[in-house]
């Protein structure tokens, strides 16, 4: 497995999986991953949901839309860390180095190997 030092950098391995950096944006048009986008702590995966930022719906939106888009069991997926802020760390159970392969994979279909800057 081979990933660039971008796609690294957004996520980590922790002892039940991966954690990966994640810049959600709520109140969108539809729900999506959209590639990566440089934020002051470093590149993250770059998410928006339909759902609100209240009462934890726009977090259960997020985990989701990432078991869906990495094709693994809601149940894997939870919002660990930024719980009630846009930059979130989600971790997925499971093998990391599965997981990282997964990542990788849907990151190159969506083009996402580059960090967007914020504007």
């Amino acid at each position: 497995m081979t990933t660039s030092k971008s796609e690294q950098s957004i996520w980590r391995p922790v002892a039940s999986g991966i954690a990966i950096r994640v810049r959600l944006t709520p109140r969108a048009q539809r729900d999506a991953v959209d590639g990566l986008e440089e934020t002051p702590e470093g590149p993250a995966l770059k998410a928006r949901v339909r759902a609100i930022p209240e009462s934890g719906a726009a977090n259960e939106a997020l985990e989701r839309l990432v078991a869906d888009w990495l094709g693994v069991p809601k149940s894997t997926v939870e919002v660990t860390a930024g719980g009630k802020s846009r930059l979130k760390t989600v971790t997925v159970a499971g093998s990391s180095d599965s997981l990282a392969s997964r990542l990788t994979a849907k990151l190159a279909e969506i083009g996402g190997a580059k960090p967007k800057r914020n504007a």
